[in-house]
């Protein structure tokens, strides 16, 4: 193919501009002969043109309208959203665990509502309700004339402000044409699918009134102490004010705009005859009684374990086209309600123990005081103390001023200081969660220290060394010296084990190292076996979400995890080293009993060798026998065949304790939200004084409401248990009651 010459180029390109410059030339005069003609139009309009105009608007309107349709909630989701129907949270034993309702609410009939509400919702909010089909074209008139005079009023109708309550992320609140039109296309919907009666009874149900409460009846529990059929006219007319302003008509806060509001309310009953001008002469000048007690939300007997479910069923509703508010779903449990009641028991009585202790050891003279270092570093992390910064004060005059507030340490120092708690039971045959403890109180702490919190294990951590020796031929009557021992790290830094006995510079066992948890013999275990594999052993038995840091150290449980992480590893060693994931939902109903779908027990999965685990088990049970962890044979009188292991990290931060049973695993860890409180007592600190009575008491219980069978075996035994200790009996006792 021939290439054409530079001139011959030059030539093409000239006449292809020539002939764009002459066709956007036509383009152009065309454009201006256009908008010529459509100026021309506008200044001397003919009656044809005019017409085919106004005729035009409605219908671009009418487009506009068709087109927001497919945006605003679908026919079936309305019909949906008048029926409180929460999903229940069931236990395996069939006792109700939670309610997974939207809001604090409880649902009330209309017939259950006082006819003073009905009557001063219609009056105030929408007089023509009963005449409208969802808009009110005479309102609707008055507020765009009020609106254009340069005086905004409302238009909406009740229809459409329960179209707002009950969809705000579709409709919404912004002052736009767009949000207004579906607004509109809503409340027409709703007024095709409810009754009047219904629209009232949802709106009523529906309504915010502050203080998490939501409808009518939580606000007539909340304001006035009673349920919404026993409110009177005032206390109607009360509520009824609330709706144009919660917070400005609020009772409670302003109660003399509460009244005047209140009045108001009462001269619209007037107006449109549901109140005579006698009887509100009478009632207009009476107090509004309050009785103000905020109503808060039921917990239920699990309340962390049902707010970790709830995220579980919430993605699980959504993938399968279920809503967990209004469909009536059943959703049965691992959890066993009596270990539950348990578990909450024993947590309880172990935390008000050493609360004691905790208020003891930082107290106005000790800890709590201004010249702790770590009590000013508290000071300093409070809002008060940004406030007086903000404010022009000096480091030192803000944290002088506040130490002098006497009711501002007090609280500080309280809320530092709450000992906390995490508990969790499994069944280690198939995973499934029977007990679960979050904190001492939900209310308080609604922070999960199961599954949450992250924190160092300490000893507990030791399992997976001797467990990745044991899978590698050793024996746990295999011996190491125990001995100083220093081991080098990057960047020429050392680590040096310590223990709070001497070195005996004696032979030491496996067994026993682990029975007395001794550091200097674990870490030369951890030596030999190589912190890559035993964190990789950890990971396959249970560890599965925390990262570990292969590192020396990581022998005496340096690299933070969780509770439930250390409690499903240990259910490994109980089920023979296979791991089988943690399950909290068994099946999930339908209202009518219906299955909807199962969830049956995971697959094993082979993380240690079964002679490895035996091994392990058998060295564990020598920890409660005569070890660290002996109080479950002496104190709590515990005779089945349990193996188990303490863990305190440095400093007494966190403790810990974990006890395997045949057919139960159960796991504690106490200590304190902030990691540089702690109960600054050596005895108490250690996790075998701790977070031992608490499994212990739940053991004790549950052994002895035959919940779990005392005659079940672990493994078999290669030496026999140590005789009970004859006083457990009384300080079993002593700890009871």
């Amino acid at each position: 193919m021939n290439r054409p010459s530079v001139p011959h180029f030059r030539e093409l390109c000239a006449r292809w501009l020539a002939r764009l410059r002459t066709v956007t030339a036509m383009a152009g005069a065309k454009a201006r002969g256009m908008i010529g003609a459509a100026w021309h139009g506008l200044r001397h309009p003919t009656r044809r043109g005019l017409m085919l105009a106004m005729a035009a608007v409605p219908a671009l309107l009418l487009a506009y309208v068709l087109a927001l349709i497919p945006f605003t909630p679908r026919v079936s989701d309305i019909r949906k959203a008048r029926v409180d129907r929460p999903a229940l949270v069931v236990s395996a034993d069939g006792k109700l665990l939670a309610e997974f309702k939207p809001v604090n609410r409880e649902w009330v009939p209309l017939n259950q509502i006082s006819p003073y509400v009905v009557q001063a919702l219609i009056a105030t909010e929408d007089h023509r309700f009963y005449e409208h089909h969802g808009i009110d074209p005479e309102r609707l008139a008055s507020a765009a004339f009020h609106t254009f005079s340069g005086t905004r009023q409302g238009g909406s109708t009740i229809t459409q402000q329960l179209a707002r309550n009950l969809y705000p992320d579709e409709v919404g609140r912004a002052p736009t044409l767009t949000r207004k039109l579906k607004e509109a296309i809503t409340a027409l919907k709703i007024e095709y699918v409810y009754s009047k009666g219904e629209i009232l009874e949802t709106y009523l149900n529906t309504v915010p009134f502050l203080y998490n409460a939501y409808g009518v009846e939580m606000a007539a529990r909340t304001y006035f102490g009673k349920p919404a059929a026993q409110l009177d006219i005032l206390e109607s007319a009360t509520l009824v004010g609330m709706l144009k302003a919660n917070s400005a008509y609020n009772p409670v806060l302003n109660p003399a705009r509460a009244l005047e509001r209140r009045n108001t309310v009462l001269a619209q009953m007037v107006k449109f005859g549901k109140l005579k001008p006698d009887e509100y002469a009478s009632l207009k000048g009476q107090p509004t009684h309050v009785d103000f007690e905020p109503q808060s939300e039921a917990v239920g007997a699990a309340p962390h374990f049902a707010a970790q479910l709830r995220r579980w069923l919430i993605t699980w509703a959504d993938r399968n086209g279920y809503n967990i508010y209004s469909d009536g779903l059943v959703v049965r449990t691992t959890i066993d309600s009596r270990l539950q009641a348990m578990a909450t028991q024993a947590v309880a009585w172990q935390t008000n123990q050493l609360q004691w202790i905790a208020k003891d050891a930082w107290n106005e003279r000790t800890g709590c005081w201004p010249g702790n270092d770590l009590f000013q570093s508290f000071i300093r992390q409070t809002a008060e103390y940004r406030a007086a910064r903000d404010a022009g004060l000096t480091d030192p005059a803000a944290v002088k001023k506040l130490a002098m507030d006497g009711s501002f340490v007090d609280a500080l120092c309280r809320s530092k200081t709450q000992i906390q708690a995490g508990f969790i039971a499994l069944d280690p045959r198939n995973g499934d969660i029977k007990a679960w403890v979050g904190s001492r109180d939900f209310h308080d702490e609604p922070f999960d220290h199961v599954q949450q919190a992250r924190r160092q294990p300490g000893s507990t951590f030791k399992a997976f060394v001797y467990g990745a020796a044991f899978a590698d031929g050793a024996q746990p009557s295999d011996t190491i010296v125990d001995r100083n021992v220093t081991i080098a790290l990057k960047g020429n830094a050392v680590w040096r084990p310590t223990d709070a006995e001497p070195p005996t510079g004696r032979p030491m066992t496996l067994r026993d190292a682990l029975a007395y948890s001794r550091n200097r013999v674990t870490a030369q275990l951890m030596q030999r076996e190589g912190p890559a594999k035993v964190a990789d052993l950890a990971r396959k038995m249970g560890v599965r979400e925390s990262p570990l840091d292969a590192v020396p150290s990581l022998a005496l449980g340096t690299s933070p995890v969780t509770l439930k992480e250390m409690v499903s590893a240990y259910c490994t060693i109980a089920n023979h080293g296979a791991y089988v994931e943690p399950r909290m939902v068994t099946r999930i109903e339908d209202r009518d009993g219906n299955v909807l779908a199962d969830f049956p027990a995971a697959q094993p999965e082979r993380a240690l060798p079964p002679g490895a685990a035996l091994k392990l088990i058998d060295a564990m049970r020598d920890v409660v026998t005569r070890g660290t962890g002996s109080e479950i044979r002496t104190r709590f009188g515990i005779r089945a065949d349990v193996a188990g292991k303490t863990g305190t990290t440095q400093d007494n931060t966190d403790s810990w304790f974990i006890l395997m049973h045949p057919q139960l695993v159960a796991g504690a860890w106490v200590g304190f939200d902030d990691a540089r409180v702690t109960l600054r007592n050596d005895y108490w600190g250690e996790g075998a004084h701790s977070a031992l009575p608490m499994v212990g008491a739940f053991y004790d219980m549950a052994l002895r409401a035959r919940v779990i069978d005392a005659h079940a075996q672990l493994a078999p035994r290669s030496n026999p248990p140590a005789a009970s200790h004859p006083r457990a009996h009384h300080r079993f006792l002593f700890w009871r009651f």
